[in-house]
């Protein structure tokens, strides 16, 4: 059996045109499922539903507020929940009629402390400083957050600025109106210590307006008409000594043949849709591990999402029919340096990369998130994950991931959001399904993705298709927060388990950010802990019986010294400790690593 026929592994459970799927090689979706899954057949409701975890607990609902969901159709689109951003103890909230603040200081009881009506959808947020950032890409938004139908004055569509300097008593500042408005955005926050100066990558995917609405709007999609609004994004410079002077520095043209802005005066030779391709795809060879293909996809116009990773100057774009790779070290003037296309993708649609940034993580929303796409009859290559390695600055595909699990055909589910679990040296995601629920995976092997946990309900009804389930599900500062977009707000704690160790989920939860926007990724760093000596020890391999119990025994008397605020003792003991190992091990050096940095930090 070749590498990569072993790395095919599907439950049992999937049947029809999914067994002939299970054949092919480079598709991954398993682990923690048996041949009965706890998710199959739980019950239907809106707040009652059934519910099934694996090594995942529940630790709160909240239901969404008056005003924010309809009591006559709780599955309404325009009260949905949607992305999420946290900031000191707060988690901001997107929802299309507005957003919420609750405050996760005890993650196990979170207090909703505002629901901001302003309506307009998506909602998606990004929090940085005494600012607040807002999509809102509906003909419904109004500049002055109102209720009421706007008219072409009176109409807001694009990213609403807020002073949040008292998070609970919002200000709205002038905002940054586009020409499509903002169905996404991207906070790039140059990795400089204060810097003066934010971007906002907008990525509006909605009807494009007229000019006597907004000056310089271009609906027309004709290839070689230099002003179209189509085949670009636009980068808003955001000067936070005086964010209510936001604006448009860049139309950036970063789908043109040459990636970026600097071929745009060959546009009447069509530079400026250089990633051309719409409609049925080709398939591939049946001997091919990304066999079948054969999906239709959009052609790539302009962005549905870009994540960004300032530390490591790159971004990743999921732009419709493509996927792209960003060179953003001049956050003004980001470059295409790579494009991916996939026969199985209808729609890319976010993106993650790993720590290291020597992944890409990218989803695929077929069906656009209000349809059943995990039925047992689903390909499983179509709405799923497509993993890369990055070599070189190129994207390499290297297998799927999907729910592992079918769902009934009245439960919208698709790939969705999702973030990193800040485990070292392990690749660990979790990531919404919508009403598939969530999934927690390890794609530390980008071949073999494995599921470790989930989470899930039953679907909103048992009759008909009502749109519900996880917009985003996001690890922030040791616990999982879940944006349900019908029922409410959720927050979770992982479980020690066979894939997951107590210790490894100890150490992860030294990781704390005062600031979390997932699309603007964070360079995660360990602090120096008895957490990650801890976790270091519980993989070393190698020590010798005796050297093992001296190791044991030192660790454990600095940690009382420790406690007892000796800490030159402490230090001393790990320094000790750490004489024992033979770095020319590898899981020894790495236990010698996390001695002498605890030891460093306590002197």
């Amino acid at each position: 059996m070749s590498t990569r026929t072993q790395r095919l592994r599907r439950p049992g459970k999937w049947l029809g045109i999914v067994a002939a799927a299970l054949l092919v090689p480079g598709l991954t979706a398993t682990s923690a499922v048996a041949d009965t899954d706890p998710r199959e057949g739980l019950a239907p409701g809106f707040q009652n539903a059934g519910e099934a975890s694996s090594n995942m607990t529940l630790l709160s609902h909240s239901q969404k507020p008056d005003g924010f969901y309809s009591p006559t159709n709780p599955g309404s689109l325009s009260y949905a929940n949607s992305d999420m951003a946290y900031q000191g103890d707060y988690a901001f909230v997107g929802n299309f009629q507005g957003f919420q603040v609750y405050d996760v200081s005890d993650p196990a009881a979170p207090s909703l402390e505002l629901s901001y009506v302003c309506p307009g959808g998506q909602g998606d947020l990004s929090v940085y400083g005494n600012l607040l950032f807002m999509s809102v890409e509906e003909t419904r938004g109004r500049i002055d957050c109102g209720t009421a139908a706007p008219d072409a004055a009176s109409r807001f569509r694009g990213v609403r600025i807020f002073d949040i300097s008292n998070p609970l008593q919002p200000v709205q500042l002038p905002g940054v109106q586009t020409c499509a408005g903002s169905h996404t955005h991207s906070l790039l926050v140059p990795p400089v210590e204060d810097p003066e100066t934010i971007y906002v990558y907008n990525s509006g995917t909605a009807g494009i307006r007229s000019a006597s609405e907004l000056a310089g709007c271009n609906g027309n999609s004709s290839l070689v008409d230099p002003t179209t609004t189509n085949f670009a994004i636009q980068v808003i410079e955001v000067p936070l000594a005086a964010p209510e002077t936001a604006r448009v520095v860049n139309n950036s043209r970063i789908f043109s043949v040459c990636g970026d802005n600097s071929c745009e005066g060959d546009y009447a030779a069509g530079a400026l849709n250089g990633l051309p391709g719409s409609g049925l795809q080709p398939t591939y060879p049946v001997d091919d591990p990304r066999a079948p293909g054969g999906q239709s996809r959009s052609q790539a116009s302009r962005c549905h999402d870009i994540t960004l990773y300032p530390e490591i100057g790159l971004g990743a774009g999921a732009c419709q029919g493509w996927g792209l790779l960003l060179d953003i070290s001049d956050p003004v003037n980001p470059k295409r340096i790579d494009a991916v296309e996939d026969y199985n993708f209808a729609y890319w649609h976010s993106a993650t990369f790993n720590n290291d940034g020597t992944k890409v993580i990218f989803t695929d929303e077929w069906g656009g998130g209000t349809s059943a796409r995990c039925r047992v009859t689903d390909r499983p290559q179509w709405g799923a994950n497509a993993i890369f390695d990055i070599v070189d600055r190129k994207m390499e595909w290297k297998s799927y991931y999907k729910l592992p699990v079918p769902q009934t055909t009245t439960e919208n589910c698709v790939a969705h959001n999702g973030s990193l679990i800040p485990v070292p040296d392990r690749d660990i995601m979790v990531q919404a399904w919508y009403q598939g629920g969530s999934s927690v995976f390890d794609f530390t092997d980008s071949e073999n993705p494995r599921e470790i946990a989930f989470f899930d309900r039953g679907p909103m009804s048992g009759t008909s298709l009502q749109a519900s389930g996880f917009w985003s599900t996001y690890w922030h500062n040791g616990y999982v927060y879940g944006s349900e977009i019908g029922r409410g707000f959720d927050t979770f704690e992982l479980t020690p388990s066979a894939d997951l160790s107590a210790a490894a989920l100890a150490v992860a939860k030294t990781v704390t950010l005062e600031t979390f926007n997932p699309q603007h990724q964070p360079k995660i760093e360990w602090p120096a802990s008895f957490e990650m000596v801890d976790y270091r020890w519980e993989l070393t391999e190698g020590l010798a019986k005796n050297k093992a119990a001296n190791v044991e025994k030192m660790v454990e008397k600095a940690r009382d010294f420790q406690a007892s605020g000796k800490t030159a003792a402490a230090a001393a003991q790990l320094q000790a400790a750490s004489n024992q190992l033979d770095t020319k091990n590898a899981s020894q050096a790495a236990l010698h690593q996390a001695l002498t940095d605890l030891a460093g930090s306590l002197r």
